[in-house]
């Protein structure tokens, strides 16, 4: 798809900037290297692009925008999850779509190339925007892509963004406290918690949100019931099997996704157990298979659309120059009852 970029999107270095020259003296490379590592052109030795993107950095330098960008945003997801990436790419399009713009995606966990990295294809390709979906980006990622004049947002990022990334994501706290009280309002008292990965933003304000919900409720979370794995379903297989095989089991677990929800589902079957007489089960997500496992799954609901749409706005109104009012925009989640709680059949 062809069309215009958005007004104000082209942008020219201030006069207190360095130029391309000075960046190469100070290298002591040519300016045409200098160049290629702006645009992400192969050419260049890793320890000498290293040095020039290390420069770059030190002396704020921004490209001053000669060409077009790229019709296009893109889409950058740190681990390819067709559920999550649809419903993102979904909100993005609707949006960029106005703008007679094209949706890219790259998908960045295990496959960037030893010699061209992806902020390297990035500023090759060169779109008006990037957003950074589920991201563990480096600050020397964001400033290349700063260096290359390529305005950058951060979509429900797993560790916190640099200075100057602004960032769109959910409520992953009050999410948490909603499944957790759920629990509590039916009776449950033995309730366990798998969380996600303890690198991840996320996964800790979902898990702490649940400790704290029980704290509030006078019913401590026992250390027994705390479990921590990746968000897969391999992961809630395996400690939902552990969780159940204790002599006194919970009757309950959150869980910090939906896939590890699922696994737990899969624990219990094994076990003899059924959803939700014997056992509630709560996912984080609201996955289209929610909807269809058996029982459904009652989950925490993230507006995933309306955040890629929410990310897309101002990763356009950065390329046209604005400053967001902002540094983080968090969008409601909202708890979804369906048939996977219920009262705990015994205390």
């Amino acid at each position: 798809m062809t069309g215009t970029v958005p007004n104000g999107a082209r942008r020219g270095n201030r006069q207190d900037e360095p130029t391309l020259a000075v960046i190469a003296r100070l290298a002591g490379v040519s300016a045409p290297t200098v160049s290629r590592v702006l645009n992400g052109r192969p050419g260049v030795s890793s320890v000498t692009r290293r040095q020039v993107e290390s420069l770059l950095r030190e002396h704020g330098y921004r490209r001053p925008s000669t060409m077009e960008p790229a019709p296009s945003v893109e889409v950058v997801f740190y681990g390819l999850e067709s559920f999550l990436a649809v419903s993102i790419l979904r909100g993005v399009e609707e949006v960029v779509r106005r703008r007679d713009l094209a949706v890219g995606f790259t998908e960045v966990r295990g496959r960037a190339s030893v010699e061209r990295s992806w902020t390297d294809q990035l500023l090759a390709r060169r779109p008006v925007g990037v957003i950074a979906a589920h991201s563990y980006f480096t600050p020397q990622e964001y400033a290349a892509l700063a260096a290359g004049g390529i305005p950058l947002v951060a979509l429900d990022p797993s560790g916190v963004p640099p200075a100057g990334v602004p960032a769109v994501g959910s409520t992953n706290w009050s999410g948490g406290i909603a499944a957790t009280r759920h629990l509590l309002e039916l009776g449950h008292r033995r309730i366990a918690v798998i969380g996600g990965p303890v690198r991840s933003l996320i996964a800790r304000a979902r898990l702490d949100a649940c400790r704290a919900a029980l704290d509030t409720a006078g019913a401590p979370p026992d250390a027994r019931f705390l479990r921590t794995g990746r968000f897969s379903f391999e992961d809630g297989f395996d400690l939902g099997r552990s969780l159940l095989s204790l002599a006194d089991p919970p009757t309950a677990v959150l869980c910090g996704n939906d896939l590890q929800a699922l696994g737990v589902y899969e624990a219990a079957r094994q076990a003899g157990l059924a959803i939700p007489d014997d056992l509630s089960v709560v996912g984080f997500d609201d996955l289209e298979c929610a909807r269809w496992c058996g029982p459904p799954m009652t989950t925490v609901r993230q507006p995933f659309d309306e955040m890629g749409a929410t990310a897309a706005r101002l990763v356009l109104a950065l390329a046209a120059g604005a400053t967001p009012p902002h540094p983080r925009v968090e969008l409601p989640t909202t708890l979804v009852v369906r048939g996977s709680t219920a009262p705990p059949a015994r205390p």
